[in-house]
């Protein structure tokens, strides 16, 4: 009997990758990233090893290289049929070879062959990429090492060529049989505050006393259950600024590598308006595959994505606007529509959509969003209502290009706002339909809420829309631009924006300027933006932006082997092996002719392992945290005969209604609430009407925690209706127990107000009269400020003026 020792795949066989190690230098906003496979063969026979791992599809791979014995091989990026040819051909010659390939399907999956290892031998192969880091909401720079490949759906056509044929084994994580260790230098002319990451890191080490550059590690013993994100704070982002980058020598003017090269970033400055509260027809397509009952992250204990789903929709159809059209669409091998066309946003139509919403499952087998994309886009268009589509998926399908290719051709018609929930969603579909309709891209992983990024992703959708977006270059005589980066059509309010332009022409004497200027309007109004820079192009032995720009040019070329057009392949193929820059048409092959022995017989073949993650190949029984569940019973409240003695801690407001103190009737987790968190927050919405309202009912009066009884006893009705009242609580229970999820109710918290305000101008029961607050702003043990969004909510209701509630005034008609 032969006994393995060490590292073993499930077939009991000696895995030869033993552990990557992953450099990684930040500098700005651009990230240049080294990354080792040591390789190691202990068995007795020649080894082909294969290791799919995925990568963000911005990355521009550019260097591929092995080491083997200390003699290292630098590999020519050559097109990707000759590639395979060699590659085949040197190891039947008895050459080593290695073959680096981006997946003929999405950009996102890469594989690594390393051929003909020998016994006892050791190979290490190092592949480097570039790429921008995008920019979150609260200013953080977004870095991400992708470390989970989750396994994709194939459907029947799906491409034979692709690489995600190979049925690798899957190990669970603490049984992976390789390491990962990771060490990010990061500099910033503006300084560096703070970086945080999702895993463990060592401490965050200064190296110098500025503070313009850090060092940072992944602790060891990532067990590869998750990606490694690290979010990076400069004390300054929004700076305009143009870097020029030195021509590649040798290389002939005219192209894209025998030129200078300039990277512009802008940060428009636009106004946050009011959404508009009548147009647009939004349709939520959502993923309803198997693979979306797993959790929304590694840990078992995170809400399940079925569930994040189903609050997801109940936010998004309570803060659309009064007067637009929806529809909702759930896809997994089929696809069911809650309406045959879109429809009007109105009470009854929203009810019919929440009760489908509630009984929402994970039921719809594998993850096919091509038929559904397409049945949508053959709908008609409802004249003055813009479509604006919203996708959520975890990403995991195999026909990426058609997807995007299908969206690319109904461009004109709507935008798409795409969303990749848990970890290991395809980088290359979320961000490819999103670019091709102007649309932006959402990742939901760890500890981000579905939730929050939906609804603030519906806010931007309702921005006025920015017109007459355009771009000026002021250069000498001699000089002059040619734009690499799609023309840009749509500025969202917080998104950065980054420009690819080659230099052409004579390059003027030192201390020269430019400048760029970006001209947009925005309801009737012009707005610039301007950077000058200095005509000085700088070297770097990487070409980091020459590289970026044409991964940028090559994002609109390449559309995969078989989606992509005769004309723009030659296109793409060319710019690829021009610029080093991997692509669907080319490979990166690596041959030591040294080793010079022939093989006898097929080489044995060995997949590299990848890790099980929660829900990635078996279902698991999950306890779950349900967000519809009843509220728990509570003792009974004071009767009301009794006067309610305690404070009310949020927004430290204080009033009363006769005898009641509304701190009373909505205190924030007192004895006598019912647990509030997310979930009541979920029931509170649930309950509120399509124009914004809320109804005074038992429904209601659960998620508060008092009785109905009490509600209504202390209801002012000479000053407002009962529904009037029953707002009133409900927006003032939101801001004291909803504070840290306010970006999720924030738009419909607007309808409420809207509501009110025209509300209190049609009521005959609202009018000046003498007030009935005496202890208005004063508690029964001290006195409070009254917060400014009760102050407002008591205008509305009374026509008084708000000075007049300040201080505990008694007003008087």
């Amino acid at each position: 009997m032969v006994h393995f020792y060490g590292l073993l795949t499930l077939q009991r066989e000696p895995v030869p990758l033993k552990s990557i190690s992953v450099s990684v230098s930040i500098y700005e906003f651009v990230a240049d990233v080294s990354a080792t496979l040591n390789y190691e063969n202990a068995e007795k026979v020649p080894l082909e090893a294969v290791f799919l791992f995925p990568m963000d599809e911005d990355s521009a791979v550019y260097s591929f290289e092995a080491l083997v014995d200390g003699k290292k091989i630098v590999a020519e990026l050559q097109d990707k049929m000759k590639a395979r040819t060699n590659y085949e051909k040197a190891i039947s010659q008895g050459h080593q070879a290695f073959l680096l390939e981006e997946d003929s399907s999405s950009r996102d999956i890469f594989s690594c062959n390393v051929g003909n290892l020998q016994p006892g031998s050791k190979a290490s192969v190092t592949l480097k990429y570039v790429q921008e880091l995008p920019l979150e909401t609260d200013g953080a720079l977004r870095f991400v090492l992708p470390a989970v490949l989750n396994p994709r759906y194939q459907f029947s056509g799906s491409s034979k060529d692709s690489c995600l044929n190979v049925k690798t084994p899957i190990v669970p994580v603490e049984d992976l049989p390789y390491t990962l260790s990771m060490v990010a230098t990061i500099d910033s002319k503006h300084g560096i505050e703070k970086v945080q990451s999702n895993c463990p890191l060592s401490p965050t080490e200064y190296l110098g006393e500025d503070k313009t550059s850090a060092q940072v590690s992944l602790a060891a013993g990532h067990k590869f259950d998750r990606d490694v994100e690290l979010l990076i704070y400069y004390s300054e982002v929004h700076t305009p600024s143009v870097v020029l980058e030195m021509e590649m020598p040798k290389m002939k003017p005219g192209r894209l590598m025998g030129d200078p090269s300039a990277m512009v970033s802008f940060y428009p400055n636009i106004p946050e308006d009011q959404p508009s509260n009548t147009c647009g027809e939004f349709v939520f397509l959502m993923d309803r595959s198997g693979s979306m009952q797993s959790p929304m992250s590694s840990q078992d204990t995170s809400q399940l994505r079925i569930q994040a789903a189903k609050e997801t929709l109940i936010l998004l159809l309570k803060s659309l606007p009064m007067g637009c059209y929806f529809n909702i669409y759930g896809f997994g091998s089929s696809y069911e529509a809650y309406f045959p066309k879109s429809v009007k946003y109105t009470q009854q139509t929203m009810e019919e959509a929440l009760g489908r919403v509630k009984l929402m499952q994970a039921d719809l087998g594998g993850t096919e969003i091509l038929a559904p994309l397409q049945n949508i886009y053959r709908g008609p268009s409802i004249p003055g209502h813009p479509l604006q589509l919203f996708v959520f998926t975890d990403g995991e399908v195999t026909d990426t290009f058609s997807v995007i290719k299908e969206v690319r051709i109904n461009r004109q018609k709507h935008r798409c706002f795409s969303f990749g929930i848990g970890e290991g969603a395809s980088t290359s579909l979320i961000k490819g339909i999103a670019r091709a309709s102007g649309g932006t891209s959402e990742f939901i992983t760890g500890k981000d809420r579905m939730q929050s990024k939906a609804l603030r992703t519906l806010k931007r959708s309702l921005q006025p829309v920015v017109e007459d977006v355009s771009l000026s270059w002021h250069l000498p005589p001699g000089l002059s631009a040619k734009m690499l980066s799609p023309e840009q059509t749509v500025i969202f309010r917080g998104q950065r924006l980054i420009i690819y332009a080659q230099l052409t022409g004579r390059m003027p004497a030192a201390e020269t300027t430019g400048k760029v200027c970006l001209k947009y309007t925005l309801q009737g109004k012009t707005f610039e933006d301007k950077a000058t820079f200095l005509l000085q192009p700088k070297p770097d032995v990487n070409f980091t932006i020459h590289r970026l720009a044409a991964k940028s040019l090559l994002q609109t070329k390449d559309m995969g082997l078989r989606e992509t057009p005769a004309s723009d392949k030659k296109d793409a193929l060319n710019l690829s092996l021009e610029s080093g820059v991997i692509s669907s048409f080319t490979a990166f092959i690596a041959i030591n002719k040294e080793l010079n022995k022939p093989v006898q017989g097929p080489l044995a073949h060995r997949d590299i392992p990848r890790p099980m993650l929660l829900g990635a190949s078996t279902p698991l029984k999950i306890r779950c945290r349900s967000g519809f569940r009843k509220a728990l019973p509570s003792d009974r409240p004071p009767s009301a005969s009794q006067p309610i003695r305690r404070v009310m801690c949020c927004e430290a407001v204080s009033f009363q209604v006769d005898n009641y103190s509304l701190c009373g009737l909505i205190n924030h987790k007192d004895r006598h609430s019912p647990g509030f968190g997310e979930n009541h927050l979920v029931q509170l919405i649930y309950h509120q009407n399509a124009n914004g309202s809320w109804d005074l009912n038992e429904d209601l009066a659960k998620v508060l925690g008092v009785s109905l009884e009490e509600i209504t006893a202390a209801h002012p009705a000479e000053l407002v209706d009962s529904s009037g009242w029953a707002t009133i609580l409900a927006v003032i229970w939101l801001h004291g127990n909803g504070k840290d999820l306010k970006c999720e109710w924030e738009l419909l918290e607007r309808k409420a107000m809207a509501w009110m305000r025209v509300h209190a101008g049609r009521s005959t029961i609202l009018r000046p009269v003498s007030f009935p607050f005496p202890g208005l702003a004063e508690g029964y043990h001290k006195r409070v400020p009254l917060s400014p969004v009760s102050t407002i909510l008591l205008q509305i209701f009374t026509n008084l003026p708000a000075s007049s509630f300040l201080g505990g005034t008694r007003v008087k008609s």
